[in-house]
């Protein structure tokens, strides 16, 4: 016979063990991770694994860092459990609408003091987006593989705040992925280091973290891959070439047959270092960067 007592005692184990399971379920559930860019979105899948969907909206056709994403993409954003920022001004967008404060982790918030920041904005034609100026802080900060994996650490932290059960598996995930990183961070010093003087020419100011890290002698010009190259832009080419003469042009993609072989009569050969900002047509992230530093291993013979 059970007395009051024991009833009591029963019961309050019965809805402990009843919370218990709740509290283990409801960690199990999968994170909704909205991204600004994918890099960050690979980062992230890399490292949560199956304890995450991750989501980055834009459509493949556009430069995310100028995207502006609609009225029921930004609602998204909000009523995700992380939202995953790039830092450096990246997506600018964000500055403009109202998200959860305690949603959003800056990615690059521990070092902000090694930003790079462009001294002259010049302002140009971006495709179909129109005139845009690369102004303020350079931002594409993973090309500098070390930032990179700081980039991750800062969501594998993230991650583990939100999920601290699964914190051994986030680490762990990370570690792989920061092991991938600085492989690729060490092949690419392994190409320069023998000619770190050799001029190049970039056909957009979007490396600039890849050119500090790897101390890359570039210029840069404002070409788009998809469009043919003005007079005005070729007698800048020409003058930049008198006192910088680079033999090899950095592409964000393959350029246009007109442009390759203009640029092969001047003595410009032509090499692919895609920045990967958005969704690949094929591969991923690490494959993109894998085949970005074969083709700079031929510039570099």
């Amino acid at each position: 016979m059970i007395c009051k007592g024991q009833f009591i005692i029963y019961n309050i184990v019965f809805l402990f063990i009843i919370i218990s399971v709740s509290s283990i379920a409801m960690s199990a559930d999968p994170l909704v991770i909205y991204t600004v860019n994918y890099p960050l979105k690979y980062f992230a899948e890399r490292i949560a694994g199956e304890y995450a969907t991750v989501v980055f909206p834009a459509p493949r056709d556009v430069d995310p860092a100028y995207w502006m994403p609609d009225r029921k993409t930004i609602s998204d954003y909000q009523n995700a459990d992380l939202i995953l920022l790039n830092g450096a001004h990246y997506a600018k967008w964000v500055e403009k609408v109202s998200l959860p404060r305690s949603k959003m982790v800056n990615t690059s918030r521990k070092f902000k003091d090694q930003y790079i920041f462009i001294k002259e904005a010049v302002t140009h034609s971006h495709g179909p987006k129109g005139k845009h100026a690369h102004e303020d802080a350079a931002f594409t900060i993973w090309l500098d593989l070390d930032l990179a994996t700081k980039q991750a650490k800062a969501i594998e932290k993230a991650l583990s705040r939100k999920r601290p059960a699964f914190k051994p598996t986030f680490e762990k995930n990370y570690a792989y992925l920061e092991r991938d990183l600085l492989v690729l961070d060490s092949k690419i010093k392994e190409i320069i280091s023998n000619n770190q003087s050799q001029p190049l020419i970039a056909s957009h100011p979007v490396y600039d973290y890849l050119a500090h890290r790897y101390n890359l002698n570039i210029k840069s010009v404002n070409w788009e891959p998809d469009e043919t190259p003005s007079d005005e832009q070729w007698i800048e080419l020409r003058n930049i070439l008198k006192k910088h003469p680079a033999q090899w042009m950095i592409w964000e993609g393959k350029p246009g047959r007109d442009s390759i072989d203009k640029l092969k009569s001047i003595g410009i050969n032509n090499i692919v270092f895609n920045p990967c900002s958005n969704v690949p047509e094929q591969g991923d992230f690490l494959s993109v960067m894998q085949k970005n530093v074969k083709n700079l291993r031929t510039a570099f013979r």
